[in-house]
């Protein structure tokens, strides 16, 4: 039997589980109150504060490390990979430190705490479909400006999960599919999935469908009138797109529930920005349908925003005709995902990439 550890650094929480096989035996959120967090000046400073958060953890929940057959922690925003298990090496581990990242966010850690506690106990480390697993087709880098690339950071390790459930539902494999998966949370990413690659995926920071705090898409010759009106800084633009756009825009809220109170309480302006961010989401997806070329297996809706039978039966309504074969895997299966991609590689059914 494999006993494994899972580790996932979110903004102000880590989760936190033990599997044993297939089976989560402990599960846990560490919640890192903002006072605390925010004296750090950085992500990667905050590396040894959540490392010996974990550790207490553990020690609460009557834990031993020594008893791991492996630790796996989130990837971030690394270099472009392909998908897969990685076992995170020294290498690895230095770049992170050193901040050769796309982007800081707290995922970055995951790995890199990972290889600090396996090395203490002389296990493996590893990551699972790193937030930059890029397996994108030469088309869909091209953006239409020379200076500007279409990037891939999204979902993968949920997104591919889900994927990977439906296939079996239907009596195939991840490998032997096509679909679309729609990752709907804080940020909204929508990707193309074709024989076991992530062909395409909007970027949930740079595009797409509108969500609960990100703008999406946005009118670009009015979006430069704005960035050039003297209004705002550089940083707080970033804010508007990244954090303060979306519902909480529109509405003054990010809670998802609040707004279908509201709508229920007879808010028609809530009823209409609802309606926008569904209709978003069916014509990304039915872009997602041409990349495909309509040869679709499966649909599949995940993330927070997936519980909500009011935005998912909106935009079913709208896609229904591209395919029979539509799954609804609300929230993240983030742990699963980790905890069964190094499950592979120990079980000897997947090989363990090396990242260099």
């Amino acid at each position: 039997m494999s006993s494994i550890l899972v580790i996932n650094p979110g903004g102000g929480s880590t989760k936190i589980a033990i599997f044993e096989d297939e089976k989560c035996i402990l599960k846990r959120t560490i919640v890192h109150p903002h006072d605390e967090i925010s004296r750090f000046k950085d992500v990667l400073s905050q590396r040894l504060y959540r490392e010996e958060a974990i550790r207490q953890a553990l020690r609460e929940e009557g834990a031993d490390l020594k008893s791991l057959t492996a630790v796996v922690g989130r990837g971030g925003a690394l270099k472009p990979l392909e998908s897969g298990t990685y076992r995170v090496n020294r290498l690895l581990a230095e770049d992170i430190k050193a901040g050769r990242v796309q982007t800081e966010h707290a995922s970055n850690l995951g790995a890199l705490i990972a290889y600090e506690l396996a090395e203490e106990i002389g296990v493996p480390a590893f990551m699972v479909d790193p937030v930059s697993v890029d397996e994108f087709v030469p088309e869909a880098r091209i953006s239409g400006m020379p200076e500007l690339v279409r990037r891939s950071l999204d979902h993968p390790l949920n997104a591919k999960m889900v994927a990977r459930k439906a296939a079996a539902e239907l009596g195939k494999t991840y490998e032997t599919s096509n679909m679309i998966v729609a990752h709907l949370g804080t940020g909204i990413s929508i990707s193309v999935h074709m024989q076991g690659r992530m062909i395409d995926v909007n970027n949930a920071h740079d595009g797409g469908p509108f969500s609960t705090q990100r703008t999406g898409s946005l009118p670009v010759t009015q979006l430069v009138d704005l960035c050039y009106s003297g209004k705002y800084t550089r940083d707080e633009m970033f804010a508007k797109i990244t954090r303060q756009g979306g519902l909480k825009a529109y509405l003054g809220t990010d809670d998802l529930r609040e707004v279908e109170h509201r709508i229920e309480s007879g808010d028609e302006h809530a009823a209409l920005i609802l309606r926008a961010m569904a209709y978003q989401i069916a014509k990304e997806i039915g872009a997602c349908a041409a990349v495909l070329g309509g040869k679709i297996n499966a649909i599949i809706f995940t993330g927070g925003i997936a519980h909500s039978e009011r935005v998912v039966g909106l935009v079913k309504e709208r896609i229904a005709f591209l395919c029979k074969n539509i799954f609804v895997f609300p929230g993240e299966h983030e742990m699963e995902a980790m905890a069964a991609g190094a499950l592979r590689v120990l079980r000897g059914t997947e090989q363990a990439k090396e990242y260099k």
